[in-house]
C-alpha cells in the first residue's frame, strides 16, 4: 500500500494532528489573549475531524503495514469520543476562565489526548496500540494538574502520572511476552496463530493477563482503580468530567479490540480474567460509593460500577455483548457530561458545592437544575424508560444468552444498590432544608449542554433503532472471519 492510500486512510488522525500543532503555535505567538479563540477553535476542529471520520473510507481499510486500521467499529467509536471531547471542551470553558486557570494550552492538550485516542481505537497492531495510549496519557497527566496552585489538583496528576507509568509497565511486559513466543505484534497475524494452535502456550496466557490488567487500568476497573478517587476529587470539575468520558470511551473500544481480534480464539483464557474485573468492579464501585459524602468521589465510584456493567458485555464475548457495550458508552457518554454539567452549575456565593448534603435545597432555589439533576440520577440507576436503563438492558442480556448467569444478576443486584446512593442525592435537593440559597443563573453553555443531555437521556428511546444498528454494524466487524 502506497504513502497516498495510507494517508487516505489516517485523513482524520492527520487533520487532528496538523490543526493541534497550529493551535499550538497560534497560542505560543498570541499568548494569553488567544485563548478564548483557541477553546472554540479547538471544538471546531473536533467537529471537523468527526466529519472526517464520518466521510472516511467504507469498509475495512488499513494502512502502514497493517498497523492501522479503519472499519465500522473505529468509526463508531471515534465519533462518540469526539462528541465527548468537544462537549467537554465546551463546559470547560466559563469554568476555566472564572477560576483563572483559562491557559491556552488546555485545549491543545485535550486536542493531542484525542488524537492519541483516536489512534489506540484504530490500533492494529501492539506498537501503534501503546503508541496511542502513551499519547493520550502524557497529555492527560498535565491537564489533571492544570490547577497548578491548588495541592489537590498537583496531588491528582501526580499520583495519576505514577499509576499511568506502573500500568505502562505492565501493558509492556504482557506485549513483550505475547511477542517473544507469538513472534509478532500484529493483530492480524495474531489472530491465525491462535486459531490454527487449540492451545495457547503458558506465555502467551501469562502475556495476554498482564496486557489485560494494563488495559484495566485505562478504564479504571478494580483491582486496579485506586488512581479515580482522588484523580476525579482532586483534578478541575471540566477535566473530571473529560475523564469520565471520552479516555474511557476510547480504552474500552482497545480493550474489546484487543480481546476479541488477536485473542478471539483464546476466549476461554481470558474471558475468567475479564468476569472476575466485572464482577469485583460491580461490587466496589456499588458499595463503596454508599460511605461518600463528595459527590465527585461517588462519580468516581460510580465510573468504576458503570465500567463494571460494560465489562460484563465483553466477559460475554460475543457480538450481543460488543454491541450491547456500544450502546452502553453512547448513553453513558451524554449522562456523565450532563450530570459534570450539573456539578458545575451548583454554586453557593460565588464557590463550588462538591458536598452531597450542601446540596440541600436545591429544588427550591433552581428547580430546573435539581431537575435535570434528578433526571441523570435516575438514568444512572437504570430507571425506565430512561436512557441508562437500556444501557444496562443489553449488556445483561447479552450475559444471559451467553449463560454468564452470576454476572447478571450480580449487575442487577449491584444495580439496586445503586440505585440507593443516586436516590439519595435527589433526596437531599428535594426534601432537606438549604442552610442557604444557591447562585441562580446556569450560564450559556451549561444551559445549552444541560438542555442537550436532558433530551438525549429522556428520548434515547426514540432514537435507539439508528444507534442500535449502527452498534451492531460496528460489532459484526470483529467477529467477521
Amino acid at each position: 500500500m502506497d504513502i497516498v492510500s495510507d494517508i487516505a486512510v489516517i485523513r482524520p488522525e492527520l487533520f487532528v494532528a496538523i490543526a493541534g500543532m497550529v493551535m499550538l503555535m497560534f497560542g505560543a505567538f498570541r499568548g494569553e489573549s488567544s485563548t478564548k479563540f483557541i477553546y472554540w477553535l479547538g471544538v471546531g476542529v473536533l467537529v471537523v475531524a468527526g466529519v472526517l471520520v464520518q466521510a472516511g473510507p467504507t469498509g475495512t481499510s488499513l494502512a502502514f503495514n497493517a498497523q492501522f486500521v479503519v472499519d465500522d467499529f473505529a468509526v463508531f467509536v471515534k465519533v462518540l469520543l469526539l462528541i465527548g471531547a468537544a462537549l467537554a471542551l465546551i463546559l470547560a470553558m466559563p469554568f476555566n476562565l472564572r477560576e483563572g486557570i483559562d491557559q491556552f494550552e488546555f485545549p491543545i492538550l485535550i486536542i493531542f489526548a484525542v488524537l492519541g485516542m483516536m489512534m489506540m481505537v484504530s490500533a492494529n497492531d501492539l506498537m501503534s496500540l501503546y503508541l496511542g495510549i502513551e499519547l493520550q496519557s502524557l497529555s492527560l497527566y498535565v491537564v489533571a494538574a492544570i490547577r497548578r496552585d491548588t495541592l489537590r489538583s498537583s496531588e491528582a496528576g501526580l499520583k495519576y502520572f505514577v499509576l499511568g507509568a506502573l500500568s505502562s509497565g505492565i501493558l509492556l511486559y504482557g506485549m513483550s511476552l505475547v511477542y517473544g513466543f507469538a513472534g509478532t505484534t500484529n493483530f492480524e497475524g495474531l489472530a491465525p496463530l491462535f486459531a490454527a494452535d487449540s492451545e495457547a502456550s503458558i506465555g502467551v496466557v501469562v502475556g495476554l493477563v498482564f496486557i489485560a490488567a494494563g488495559l484495566a487500568f485505562k478504564v479504571s476497573a478494580v483491582p486496579f482503580h485506586m488512581w479515580t478517587p482522588d484523580v476525579y476529587e482532586g483534578a478541575p470539575t471540566p477535566v473530571t468530567a473529560f475523564f469520565a468520558v471520552a479516555p474511557k470511551i476510547a480504552a474500552m473500544a482497545l480493550f474489546v479490540r484487543v480481546m476479541l481480534e488477536p485473542f478471539g480464539a483464546l476466549v476461554l483464557e481470558w474471558q475468567q480474567v475479564i468476569w472476575f474485573i466485572s464482577l469485583a468492579s460491580m461490587l466496589l464501585g456499588s458499595f463503596a460509593a454508599i460511605v461518600q459524602t463528595n459527590i465527585k468521589r461517588l462519580m468516581a465510584y460510580s465510573s468504576i460500577g458503570h465500567m463494571g456493567f460494560v465489562l460484563v458485555g465483553l466477559a460475554a464475548g460475543s457480538e450481543e455483548g460488543v454491541t450491547g457495550i456500544l450502546v452502553y458508552l453512547t448513553i453513558y457518554l451524554f449522562m456523565n457530561i450532563g450530570t459534570f454539567a450539573c456539578i458545575l452549575a451548583m454554586r453557593r456565593g460565588g464557590r463550588m458545592v462538591e458536598d452531597i448534603d450542601s446540596l440541600a435545597g436545591l429544588s427550591k432555589t433552581n428547580p430546573m437544575l435539581a431537575g435535570a439533576l434528578a433526571l441523570f440520577m435516575f438514568s444512572m440507576a437504570g430507571i425506565p424508560p430512561l436512557g441508562g436503563f437500556f444501557a444496562k438492558l443489553f449488556v445483561f442480556r447479552a450475559a444471559i444468552n451467553a449463560e454468564l448467569y452470576v454476572l447478571a444478576v450480580v449487575g442487577l443486584l449491584t444495580s439496586v444498590v445503586g440505585a440507593f446512593y443516586y436516590l439519595r442525592i435527589i433526596k437531599v435537593m428535594y426534601f432537606d432544608e438549604a442552610a442557604e440559597p444557591f447562585d441562580k443563573g446556569l450560564g450559556r453553555e451549561i444551559t445549552v449542554l444541560v438542555t442537550v443531555t436532558v433530551i438525549v437521556t429522556t428520548f434515547f428511546f426514540i432514537g435507539l433503532a439508528p444507534v442500535l444498528s449502527g452498534a451492531e454494524a460496528a460489532a459484526a466487524v470483529l467477529f467477521a472471519v
